[in-house]
C-alpha cells in the first residue's frame, strides 16, 4: 500500500482518508464468539474503533459506540453494526470529562441491558518537533483523554461487569518504541501497558480479565491528522512488513482477548506491528 502525503484538520475522518482503510467491512466473517455480550468501544467511529466495532457485531454482540465529534463516521460506523443485526447506541462528547465516562457506562446498561466488554480505545495524538514546541494544555489534554478517562471508564464499568467479562485497552508500539515526535503520546501508551498489567491482579479475583494490545503503524484518520504530510507518505514503511497495517488485521486480535476463547489470558500485552520487534 502507498499512501500519498495529505493532511487533515484533527481528529480526521474517514472520507477525506486516501486509500480509503480497510475495516473489515467486505471480509470479516463472524462465528458467534461474543453472542448476547454488551461492549463499549471509545473511539468507535472510525479506524480501529470501527473495525472491532463491526467485528464484535459481526461476532454477536450489541455496542456502544463512544466518539468525540464525527457524526458521519459514527453514523457509518452504526450502519455497519445494524446491519449485522445487533442494536448500536452512539455517544458523542470529550471523554476528558469525567462525567461524560460515567455516562457513557450508565448510558451502556440503561440501553443495553449492562457491560461485558469495555474497549478504551480512543487517543489523542500530535506531532512535535521539540520540548518547547509543546503546549503545556496539550500535554494535560493527552493524558486526561489517554489514560485519565481510561481510569474513569474502568471504575465505573467494573462494578458492573460479571466474571468472564473483558477490559481492552489499546497501547502502542510506542509504549516501547516511544518515537521522539509523540512525546507526550507515547508516555501516556507506556501508562496504558502499566495500568492493565495492574489492573489485571487488581480484578483477577472477580473474574474480569484485562490486556491491553499495541498497534504499530496502521493506517486510520489519526494520521493525516497528526503528521506532517511528508510522514504521511513514508507511514509504515519503517517496519519489516514494509506497509501500514490495516485496521481490520487490529481487531481480530480484540475480538480473541474479549472472547471466552482467552479465559486464561489476562495482564498480557499483544502486538500488531507488521514486524516491529517489541521489548
Amino acid at each position: 500500500m502507498n499512501q500519498p502525503a495529505q493532511q487533515q484538520d484533527h481528529p480526521g475522518t474517514e472520507k477525506k482518508l486516501d486509500p480509503k482503510a480497510d475495516h473489515g467491512e467486505d471480509s470479516y466473517k463472524g462465528s458467534g464468539k461474543l453472542e448476547g455480550k454488551v461492549a463499549v468501544i471509545t473511539g468507535g467511529d472510525s479506524g480501529i474503533g470501527r473495525a472491532v466495532a463491526i467485528a464484535f457485531a459481526r461476532e454477536g454482540a450489541d455496542v456502544l459506540i463512544s466518539y468525540l465529534c464525527e457524526d458521519e463516521d459514527a453514523a457509518e460506523s452504526k450502519r455497519w453494526v445494524e446491519q449485522a443485526g445487533r442494536r448500536c447506541v452512539l455517544v458523542r462528547g470529550d471523554i476528558a470529562d469525567p462525567k461524560l465516562c460515567r455516562a457513557i457506562i450508565q448510558r451502556a446498561v440503561d440501553e443495553l441491558g449492562g457491560i461485558d466488554i469495555l474497549v478504551n480505545n480512543a487517543a489523542y495524538q500530535m506531532s512535535r518537533e521539540s520540548l518547547e514546541e509543546i503546549p503545556d494544555e496539550e500535554w494535560d489534554h493527552t493524558f486526561q483523554v489517554n489514560v485519565t478517562a481510561m481510569f474513569h471508564l474502568c471504575k465505573a464499568a467494573v462494578p458492573h461487569m460479571k466474571p468472564g467479562s473483558a477490559i481492552l485497552n489499546t497501547s502502542s508500539i510506542n509504549s516501547d518504541k516511544p518515537k521522539p515526535t509523540l512525546l507526550p503520546y507515547a508516555a501516556t501508551k507506556g501508562a496504558i501497558a502499566n495500568f492493565s498489567a495492574g489492573l489485571a491482579g487488581l480484578l483477577a479475583d472477580k473474574g474480569i480479565r484485562v490486556n491491553s494490545v499495541a498497534p504499530g503503524p496502521i493506517w486510520t484518520p489519526l494520521i493525516p491528522a497528526t503528521m506532517p504530510p511528508d510522514e504521511v507518505e513514508s507511514f509504515g514503511q519503517q517496519v519489516p512488513l514494509k506497509r501500514p497495517g490495516q485496521p481490520k488485521e487490529v481487531a481480530a486480535v480484540f475480538v480473541f482477548l474479549a472472547s471466552d476463547e482467552a479465559s486464561y489470558v489476562t495482564g498480557a500485552r499483544y502486538g500488531v506491528t507488521g514486524g516491529a520487534p517489541m521489548l
